[in-house]
């Protein structure tokens, strides 16, 4: 394997222990007797199922962003959804990237990842309805569905969790957890609010990648992740549609800041060279992207802790609102032969459409 001789795996696992002591600096409420035992788990339940992401051109919160959101999330669940989560960890976050293997391959995806709203006008953001049916009142749900549904169907995949607890049905609360988690983490990112979602319409093609996936994998060891506990969201509908609020408010700044910078920064200085899964690709340099996440004064970091925060407090109140069911008795119970038949057809349609990783980023 190419990356574990050149050491990118060790820098990867570097990255996450580092963000693992920060998380257990801040772990007291589930701590266990001894320290070391302590910190070992809670590493251990943070490095990820390293086979599922490749190493090349990440999209969207990038397959690091999403696993870290998806997992992360987990440590602020109550005591008695914790154990559940905790003992599911690992598909939780593997099955974080669902949403984007099935994109290429399955008709109605891609429209769940994002939403235009400077298609619609510059009030936008105050004036489009918050509910579905109303949002049918004003415009078709073709042009909808064209310029991206996301914050409706989160509010969606919600109710089909809150159902999945009422069931207590084990393979489908945790497919749409980690479903759930995707969808909420992208309506946290500034450039899945606009038809210019990667810069390609101001000359900043590239942008997406570099907002959401080179930041992070640069500068995530040195973030602070530790959001609190869980916490009942009383109007779900308007809750996500804040994330959207203001991650769009957000916009001017990710391409203002990256235009400014880029007039002070030659084409060579700009751009480096990266080895990634025995390829050379062409990436931001080191410095560009420093003093990018210096002018953005935090926002990346802000915006992750915003969607770990928004993930727990959406399962949370989904197991709420299903009457707050006895997850112990769900542990009881072995993943079925159809959900790892499922896993590893994801993981297919995954394969089988690597290339479009390619193309122009997408939504």
């Amino acid at each position: 394997m190419p990356f574990l001789q050149k050491g990118y795996l060790w820098g990867y696992l570097h990255r996450l222990q580092k963000i693992a002591g920060k998380i257990f600096l801040n772990f007291k409420t589930y701590s266990l007797p001894k320290a070391k035992v302590k910190v070992r788990l809670v590493i251990i339940f943070l490095l990820f199922p390293l086979t599922a992401a490749p190493v090349g051109n990440a999209a969207y919160w990038g397959f690091f962003g999403h696993q870290l959101i998806n997992r992360l999330a987990v440590f602020s669940l109550p005591p008695e959804m914790l154990p559940f989560y905790k003992h599911h960890i690992l598909f939780i976050t593997e099955n974080a990237v669902n949403p984007d293997r099935r994109r290429y391959a399955v008709e109605g995806e891609a429209e769940r990842h994002y939403i235009d709203l400077d298609v619609y006008g510059d009030s936008a953001l105050y004036k489009m309805p918050r509910t579905w049916q109303k949002a049918l009142d004003l415009y078709s749900e073709d042009t909808l569905r064209a310029y991206g549904i996301v914050p409706w169907h989160v509010y969606r995949t919600k109710g089909w969790l809150t159902e999945a607890f009422r069931r207590q049905d084990t393979d489908a609360i945790l497919r749409l957890s980690a479903d759930l988690g995707h969808y909420v983490a992208d309506a946290n990112v500034p450039l899945h609010t606009t038809v210019n979602y990667n810069g390609q319409l101001t000359g900043q093609r590239g942008i997406h990648g570099f907002w959401e996936s080179r930041l992070p994998e640069l500068f995530a060891a040195d973030w602070e992740f530790w959001i609190g506990k869980a916490e009942y969201i009383d109007n779900p509908q308007l809750y996500i549609w804040e994330g959207v609020a203001q991650a769009h408010l957000a916009l001017d700044s990710v391409l203002g800041f990256e235009k400014e910078l880029t007039r002070r920064y030659s084409e060579e200085k700009k751009w480096t060279y990266e080895e990634r899964n025995g390829l050379m690709v062409r990436t931001y340099s080191p410095e560009f992207s420093r003093d990018y996440q210096q002018m953005l004064r935090g926002q990346v970091e802000r915006q992750m802790r915003r969607s770990i925060k928004m993930v727990a407090d959406y399962w949370y109140t989904s197991w709420v609102d299903a009457g707050q069911p006895n997850l112990q008795q769900l542990l009881k119970k072995p993943l079925t032969e159809q959900q790892l038949q499922q896993l590893e057809a994801d993981k297919l349609l995954w394969q089988h459409k690597e290339h479009s990783l390619q193309r122009e980023h997408e939504h």
